[in-house]
């Protein structure tokens, strides 16, 4: 027979089973929210929810937007020009007549644009360059080490409007804005993931798993593009969404200033923050409000999220919340022994 029990250690004979995270908890995006606490959680959720929207304005733009971004007239007739807001033109008109609700979701797209030309660019010489840098070294490590400081002495923006003349001569096309805003943005943006991707090649290159691929007859190549290459980007989400909110920011600059895209071509938001200051002076505030909280909110989110991830990847901020999680399951454990233990 089996001895008896103590009472007292009906808990204690409870055998304890570990459990093991769903695989949903491993999506990038859930997991960083399930390892955010407190104020931490708070801005990554707010800066996903507009984000978010950012990105479905984009993708569902021609079925939210009533009319296209230069459509001027329909079928009652011409739009009048700098109507308030009513029933029919939700954020009223702009002084030619565009209707601003239609102007700002097509703007989405613009922006979207402009992200992934300049960010591809980007992130696809800074890293190659990086890899090259550092684990190859020597003069070349120290040449490019020196081109990449220099260019961090260019503004961004004034890298772009001698870009938009360049390329575009002048006429503000749809690509021809595009191409130069997201240019600059390249031209600048390469020395940041070159330092990330360099740094880490130089300390990766003296790791033992390195020194066991070059034993066994592998090529610089095959080395960089099969071992360090994987562990060596792995900070690279971090510094796109940062880059992401500064590429909306230039764009908009240089339409402000004049060398963005025309309102026939593409909807821009900083043309129409440009055209809708005369405005202010006559008391018309729904034609720059409008493109200017578009302007804000979507780079808000985008560096809420940025900032939030790279604060997320100190390691004393995931010690805190797997202690506070560990805490709460620790209580739940004992709130459920208690109600199943008897009296």
């Amino acid at each position: 027979m089996t001895a008896p029990t103590p009472a007292g250690s009906t808990a204690a004979a409870v055998p304890q089973i570990e459990r093991k995270d769903p695989l949903w908890t491993k999506i990038p995006v859930l997991a960083q929210v399930r390892m955010s606490v407190g104020v931490q959680r708070t801005m990554l959720i707010a800066g996903l929810v507009l984000t978010g929207i950012f990105l479905l304005s984009a993708v569902f733009a021609p079925l939210i937007a009533p009319y296209g971004y230069s459509q001027l007239a329909d079928a009652d007739g011409n739009f009048p020009t700098q109507d308030p807001p009513s029933a029919k033109h939700l954020w009223g008109t702009t002084v030619g007549g565009f209707d601003v609700f239609s102007r700002v979701v097509w703007g989405t797209q613009t922006a979207i644009l402009v992200i992934i030309v300049a960010v591809i660019l980007s992130i696809f010489l800074g890293v190659a360059l990086g890899l090259v840098s550092g684990y190859v070294g020597g003069w070349l490590d120290r040449i490019l080490v020196v081109v990449a400081d220099a260019v961090y002495a260019f503004p961004s923006l004034l890298v772009a409007i001698v870009m938009s003349i360049v390329i575009s001569h002048g006429q503000s096309s749809l690509w021809g804005g595009i191409m130069a805003a997201a240019i600059s943005i390249t031209v600048v943006f390469i020395p940041q993931y070159f330092r990330v991707v360099r740094a880490e090649a130089i300390r990766l290159k003296a790791e033992p798993f390195v020194e066991s691929a070059k034993v066994i007859g592998a090529s610089s190549w095959r080395i960089m593009a099969r071992h360090v290459f994987r562990n060596a980007t792995r900070s690279i989400p971090l510094i796109f969404t940062l880059n992401a909110s500064e590429a909306i920011l230039t764009l908009a600059g240089l339409g402000f200033l004049g060398f963005g895209i025309e309102p026939t071509s593409a909807a821009e938001w900083g043309y129409d923050l440009s055209k809708a200051t005369s405005d202010v002076t006559a008391g018309i505030w729904w034609t720059g409000v409008f493109p200017g909280l578009a302007i804000v909110l979507t780079v808000l989110g985008l560096t809420l999220v940025g900032e939030s991830m790279n604060d997320l990847a100190d390691a004393r901020i995931r010690t805190r919340g797997k202690k506070k999680r560990a805490a709460k399951g620790a209580k739940n454990a004992m709130a459920a022994g208690s109600e199943g233990s008897p009296a």
